[in-house]
């Protein structure tokens, strides 16, 4: 026997016997310092060889509990949990074993967008990571062990995925510097005020649209999105020429702005390729498919600004994202609170009343206004504390018991035209209505010609009256309807109203838009 044929033989031996024996596997999600939901039945998963009984004992129960891997090697088990506590250990068992430690039973949110959501409470090295603005305050104050982010790695994927990369990290002053600031101040909100650990998952990437994670079968589904997936399949054809050209205007782009520092045209948009992040549901692939069935409590979202050209298409796609989430955890009325696109020279007020129309038309969600905490020349407010205390009270009033706690600015309802006047009613005027600093700004009103000139408001107890000596015969009354809005309509509590205009709202309500 040559040692060729020797070789071939031991290599196939070894084959056979490692198709015999597979150790058990895990995702990423559910290792060392993890947070599992609490009270409830959690999902636990895995791979291991076909047929393998699969044994799972967790810490906090007196028994274990076994399944038998499937024919491809997957297996999935739920386990129920108790109240909020820890640590806790768990371990799974069948041709090897697997310790998890310092397991934690709390609260868990996933949190999502774009770059807004992914902005880190330190400076970091992208120069749009500039860190929130009392960083040197919050950074030193950040001791919370209970507190835990697994920041999921940015990745494309042309189909869905069975793991991620990632690691869950204590909250400390060493590490919460690169934490999502906006998940973190959120879940500092809701651990001091319940004292239940809080789980984060952090997937985000900067610059992506919401088509991006939504699954195809989704986007194929209604054939409003499947522009959407023709315009990215035909710029894949002229990729490489668009690329060229794309590189021309970056140098000429840089040029400029070298010349003049203060330069506010856009920069050159990038052509999107097969692996780019703006390709429709390949996030989605990569970065959410894995993450189910990891059980939830609900999700946290910032994005929307990548969409604000195509702001009437988001109305419907945002809302549809949202129900293929809740099918894919199959948790059909998950909480899912977002964060309402702040003030910015390049987010018309179309992309805000989408987000709007959202909170009004889908069940369990909510919306942190953030109007009164933008910046003209940067879509990256800094002040991310604000936007998470905002989350924050959402889930605080809904999903912790304290009903009592005003979560939402003042929410236009209805209108009535009074001569040469419209009366506006408002919902969430919690401790009444307040004109911050002087008079009510950022109205306009309009007569049948929809010409909106600007309006004087007065604050009539819960309601506000609108006019404008320029128009007899009013109907219709917009507020903060611009790109950049300076309004300062609040309520008692504190919270800014929603920029609206209530000669949409109307159509949209009746189901006529």
């Amino acid at each position: 026997m040559t040692i060729l044929n020797r070789f071939s033989k031991i290599l196939c031996l070894w084959l056979v016997v490692a198709a015999a024996k597979a150790d058990i596997s895990l995702p990423t999600l559910i290792t060392d310092n993890m947070v599992l939901q609490q009270k409830t039945d959690v999902a636990l998963w895995g791979w291991a060889r076909p047929g393998e009984t699969v044994k799972v004992k967790a810490s906090w129960l007196r028994s274990s509990v076994k399944t038998e891997a499937d024919q491809q090697g997957n297996w999935l088990v739920r386990i129920p949990t108790g109240k909020a506590g820890g640590p806790y250990k768990l371990t799974f068992s069948g041709d090897n074993s697997i310790e998890v430690n310092n397991v934690l039973l709390g609260e868990v949110w996933l949190c999502s967008g774009q770059s807004n959501m992914h902005f880190p409470v330190a400076k970091g090295k992208s120069s749009w990571e500039t860190g929130v603005t009392n960083a040197d305050e919050a950074i030193p104050k950040a001791n919370y062990p209970g507190i835990r982010m697994f920041t999921v790695e940015r990745k494309v994927a042309e189909t869905p995925q069975k793991n991620v990369k990632g690691a869950w990290i204590e909250c400390s002053p060493q590490t919460v510097g690169d934490f999502s600031a906006v998940a973190y101040f959120f879940a500092r909100d809701v651990y001091e005020k319940t004292g239940f650990p809080i789980g984060l998952i952090n997937s985000s990437w900067g610059g992506t649209p919401a088509e991006s994670w939504t699954q195809r079968e989704v986007l194929e589904s209604y054939s409003s999105f499947l522009p959407i997936l023709r315009r990215y399949e035909q710029g894949l054809t002229t990729y490489e020429k668009d690329y060229a050209a794309y590189k021309e205007q970056v140098a000429i782009y840089q040029k400029e702005r070298a010349e003049n520092p203060k330069l506010t045209r856009s920069a050159p948009r990038e052509p999107i390729g097969v692996n780019s992040n703006k390709s429709p549901y390949k996030l989605y692939n990569a970065m959410i498919h894995p993450l189910a069935p990891y059980t939830l409590k609900g999700v946290i979202w910032y994005q929307g600004e990548s969409n604000a050209d195509r702001a009437y298409q988001y109305r419907r796609l945002f809302p549809m994202m949202i129900d293929n989430w809740r099918t894919v955890w199959n948790q059909p009325l998950l909480p899912f609170y977002f964060v309402q696109i702040a003030p910015h020279r390049s987010q018309n007020p179309e992309i805000r009343e989408s987000q709007l129309v959202t909170m009004q038309t889908v069940s369990n969600t909510g919306m942190a206004v953030t109007t009164d905490w933008g910046d003209s020349l940067d879509i990256h407010p800094r002040n991310k504390e604000v936007v998470g205390e905002r989350l924050a009270r959402w889930a605080l009033a809904k999903q912790y018991g304290q009903k009592k706690l005003p979560y939402s600015g003042p929410i236009y309802r209805s209108m009535k035209t009074e001569g040469n006047k419209i009366r506006l009613q408002f919902d969430h005027v919690d401790k009444g209505l307040v004109a911050k600093d002087g008079t009510l700004r950022e109205f306009t009103i309009a007569g049948a010609d929809s010409v909106f000139v600007p309006a004087q408001a007065t604050i009539d107890g819960k309601q506000i009256v609108v006019w404008s000596n320029q128009v007899a015969k009013p109907v219709a009354v917009r507020f903060a309807w611009r790109y950049v809005p300076d309004p300062n309509l609040f309520n008692g509590a504190g919270l800014p109203a929603s920029p609206f205009r209530t000669d949409q709202w109307r159509l949209i309500t009746e189901g006529k838009n």
